[in-house]
């Protein structure tokens, strides 16, 4: 019964917990002046503090070949371990000193307590692997601990768990080394998991660091990126920490990693859509200036042209889902500029199309019906449809669309388009927006030819993006 042990045997004093000793003492008495320490902590510490042990109720000589076997086996189970131990202290006694802890317990028994990983966490290492991502493993855990969790989550195969004496034993040169290959760290204090950081940051690495304790909390504030556990963290680690992770589960790490990526992808593909589209338009206006010919759109026109597109096309970019590959590409350079040589690329490409389609065929019309009002709204359709197709080409910046999967995988993109038609057709047809924008009826012919030219355009550059992949495929 804890109740009554805590009566007859009330506790006096408290060592707490320290890294550095790796075990926490409590002192206690009997009400008679006896006095007694128990101390419980990590096996090797309590070990070698320990003379006797105590077997079936009596005290014998300690024989440490067996404990150090025990500790070794229950390890290899993933097992982590604590050791508790006893000593009696003079009468009298109130107060506990560390110098008086250095010898003389009795080993009672260890104690071994299992916390399995969670079966997403293994995938979730896996996936970070997949995306460029070193996971390493640094814990307080016995070494051998350690390597059983880190095997059971595919961590740190094939290589030597480094712990804490073997840290102290490196200088920071040969410990910038040893982070390159090793991924486990076992028995470390703040002062190693710091180090740590620091080694690989000097590599150039980006670093994410997890924590919960008040230990973690230099580490967590040196890293990049220091995250901290939501449930279970300490104030000091949320505090150092750049972030908190509400459910304490590694897989929603993998999961922020992914979300992050899509919405750096899903921003490039937004401006890679505004951009050519706004382009041409100024393109257009530039030309028919340079050259003299009547303008392509009216000012009210292309208004008109931008305001709709914006609401629909551009928008729907935002809800755009992550690429199948999204998780299977290397990190990205952190000091890798926006306009990369592929965006500036294509940019001008579709730029290039956007303005040869659309001046085109306003010509065309222009030259056939001499009625500058009826080529201008051909011209402001077709370059709207154009603007529609290429909103299927941009939801994948390298990757193919032309599966009805793809196509189709973003309701959005498919609902903006639908209401961009609809919207469209009231911009030609009905008699106010006529007034108002300057626009005839088109006959059924002149669709007849903005659809198959924004079909051309379509697999123009789907055509691009096969020869960037085939030729070009470091261009991104």
């Amino acid at each position: 019964d804890p109740g009554r042990l805590r009566m007859e045997y009330p506790r006096l004093d408290t060592l707490p917990f320290d890294s550095r000793r790796a075990y926490m003492a409590t002192l206690h008495h009997d009400h008679a002046g006896h006095a007694w320490v128990f101390v419980k902590g990590a096996p090797e510490r309590i070990l070698h503090r320990c003379t006797h042990q105590r077997r079936d109720g009596r005290d014998e000589a300690l024989d440490s070949g067996f404990w150090e076997r025990q500790t070794e086996e229950l390890a290899r189970d993933g097992l982590r371990l604590l050791a508790v131990a006893m000593k009696a202290m003079p009468r009298g006694t109130t107060e506990l000193e560390e110098d008086s802890l250095d010898g003389g317990f009795v080993m009672l028994g260890l104690v071994g307590m299992i916390e399995p990983p969670r079966e997403e966490a293994a995938i979730a290492v896996q996936r970070c692997r997949e995306a460029g991502i070193r996971i390493k493993m640094i814990t307080g855990d016995h070494a051998v601990t350690a390597g059983a969790i880190a095997r059971q989550l595919g961590i740190g195969t094939g290589h030597a768990v480094l712990d804490g004496r073997a840290l102290d034993a490196l200088d920071d040169e040969g410990l910038r080394r040893a982070v390159k290959e090793a991924e486990v760290f076992a028995r470390t204090t703040p002062e190693h998991k710091l180090r740590i950081v620091k080694a690989l940051q000097a590599e150039g690495e980006i670093t994410g660091m997890t924590g919960d304790g008040v230990n973690d909390a230099p580490a967590l504030k040196r890293a990049d990126v220091g995250i901290a556990m939501g449930r279970k963290g300490t104030e000091a680690a949320k505090e150092a920490a750049d972030m908190v992770l509400a459910d304490d589960n590694f897989a929603t790490i993998a999961s922020a990693v992914e979300e992050g990526r899509t919405i750096y992808d899903n921003l490039r593909k937004a401006i890679l859509f505004i951009l050519p589209t706004n382009g041409g338009e100024a393109f257009l206006l530039v030309l028919a200036i340079l050259f003299g010919f009547t303008l392509p759109m009216t000012p009210l026109q292309i208004l008109w042209v931008n305001t709709v597109t914006a609401v629909t096309l551009a928008l729907a970019l935002a809800f755009e889902p992550a690429e199948p590959d999204v998780m299977k590409r290397p990190p990205r350079d952190p000091h890798e500029p926006l306009f990369t040589p592929f965006f500036l690329w294509r940019l001008l490409f579709v730029t290039l199309l956007l303005v040869a389609g659309t001046l085109g065929l306003f010509l065309h019309s222009l030259e056939q019906t001499g009625d500058a009002a009826l080529a201008r709204t051909l011209a402001v359709n077709a370059l709207v449809a154009f603007e529609i197709v290429y909103l299927f080409n941009a939801r994948f910046l390298r990757e193919p669309v032309l599966t009805p999967a793809r196509l189709a995988g973003n309701r959005h993109a498919l609902w903006a388009a639908a209401l961009l038609v609809i919207v469209q057709l009231a911009f030609t047809y009905a008699p106010p927006m006529q007034a108002l924008f300057e626009t005839r009826a088109l006959p059924l012919s002149d669709w007849l030819t903005i659809l198959p030219a924004a079909v051309a355009l379509f697999l123009l550059v789907e055509l691009e993006k096969w020869v960037l992949r085939r030729h070009f495929p470091g261009l991104r």
